[in-house]
């Protein structure tokens, strides 16, 4: 049983950004009154010298490995050149453009050959999401091309965002991507850090940039780790799903091909949205993120950031493992990650059901699961992994890259928390879910 007095401390100890001695605190390896006593001499150094390194949620330091310096925005650093080979079944530049021909309709999810069902469902989610008073959004002119602010209000709260529209948009119905930033960062960072913004260009997308403002979290954390925070109806995941349904039928975009992915607390809470709402994102990609439902509480987090060992950790486990997802998902973590435990990529895709149903131990050569390993030139290597339904349809995909940390991997110089070194987890991201649809499965 944890003190009171304990929890104060290692909170204290937490927002100075004192991981491990908060860690060490709770879990009772370090003796209570040496540690007080400690804990109160740290806490008024940080106050005096604060300076956090890394991803924060909730005014907790996640401090970033050294061996992957973070480039911060406006950095005079060239971005270096990717030297990322693609791996077997890479998109071609133009990822989406086969679908887009076929895509003919001017509404929502339009004449796209879908069952009506389906057609149905999305109708019944947007009305529910898009109340008289309740949600409304305001917008700059959008212009293809541009990168444009707006703001959206729905009855859970309200949040800014940018949305960037390619210059080949002419109100057709395109697919949208939902990217969901780090702790510390903003639209404008995250789409320098994982070039998204050019790539939509390319393959012709709408990218969709949800802010979480300071007055939500102190550190622009999504609150993955909140139990208010971690349903359909209400919180966060309420307000970016209606902000996903009124994008969608403000330009007119293909309701049948939305995708989330985020990085960090952004990636948990990507899965969270995988996991509350499966009926409106045909795929997740989630980068260096945590499970779904693992925290309700800062210990909690912390237990599971660590890895979920020890007194913190298992209580949270045990809750996400009655969690599963039919949405396909793209997984990526470095395997020497220090500020969110490589484990939790194995507990993400546990809780997706590709992976229960290929069973917990992958084998290569596996009908259903096969395993590569590959190396970028110049840079990391990684093994991936792939469940396949029993069409023998990818599902599921694991990547976990040699060598890297807390970084989105591939990413831009001109972005914060990224790895150049590869492998590209923006181009596999989007090859991924360029193979999924709602209410068809895989696209041909």
């Amino acid at each position: 049983m944890i003190d009171a007095r304990r929890m104060e401390a290692a909170t204290r100890l937490t927002r100075a950004g004192k991981l491990h001695e908060a860690m060490a605190i709770l879990q009772g390896a370090l003796p209570e009154e040496r540690s007080q006593e400690r804990d109160q001499k740290r806490s008024e150094e940080a106050a005096d010298n604060a300076y956090c390194g890394g991803t924060t949620f909730d005014g907790t330091c996640w401090v970033i490995d050294e061996e992957v310096p973070a480039s911060k925005p406006g950095s005079d650093q060239s971005s270096p050149h990717r030297n990322g080979q693609p791996s077997a079944g890479a998109a071609p530049s133009s990822a989406f453009d086969e679908v887009r021909k076929t895509t003919a309709g001017t509404t929502p999810g339009g004449d796209i050959g879908l069952p009506s069902a389906w057609r149905e469902k999305w109708r019944q989610l947007r009305d529910a999401m898009a109340q008289p008073e309740q949600a409304q959004g305001t917008y700059e002119a959008a212009r293809p091309g541009a990168f444009t602010a707006g703001h959206f209000t729905h009855h859970a709260g309200a949040r800014e965002y940018k949305l960037y529209l390619p210059s080949g948009y002419h109100g057709q119905a395109l697919p949208l991507v939902v990217m969901l930033h780090g702790c510390t960062q903003n639209p404008d960072d995250f789409a320098a850090g994982t070039d998204m913004n050019r790539l939509a260009e390319e393959q012709q997308f709408c990218v969709l940039y949800p802010a979480q403002p300071m007055t939500a979290n102190r550190s622009k954390c999504w609150n993955w780790f909140k139990a208010e925070d971690q349903q359909r109806e209400g919180g966060e995941p309420a307000i970016l799903a209606g902000m996903t349904c009124q994008i969608i039928d403000t330009y007119e975009l293909d309701a049948s091909r939305v995708y989330v992915a985020g990085l960090s607390a952004g990636g948990a809470m990507a899965t969270t949205l995988a996991m509350t709402y499966p009926d409106l994102y045909a795929a997740v990609g989630v980068h260096s993120g945590l499970p779904h439902g693992v925290a309700q509480s800062l210990p909690d987090a912390l237990g599971a950031m660590q890895g979920g060992t020890g007194p913190l950790g298992d209580g949270g486990m045990s809750r996400a493992s009655e969690w599963s997802s039919e949405v396909p998902a793209i997984i990526f973590h470095g395997d020497h990650d220090t500020t969110v435990h490589p484990s939790n990529a194995d507990r993400v895709a546990a809780q997706y059901a590709a992976s229960r149903r290929a069973g917990e131990t992958p084998r290569p050569g596996s009908a259903r699961v096969t395993v590569e390993q590959g190396k970028v030139a110049s840079g990391h290597g990684y093994t991936r992994t792939t469940h396949h339904d029993a069409k023998g349809e990818p599902r599921l995909e694991q990547w976990r890259v040699t060598g890297a940390g807390h970084a989105w991997a591939g990413g831009s110089a001109k972005g914060s928390y990224t790895d150049p070194r590869g492998p590209d987890a923006s181009g596999e991201m989007l090859r991924f879910f360029h193979q999924h649809r709602q209410g068809k499965g895989r696209v041909s």
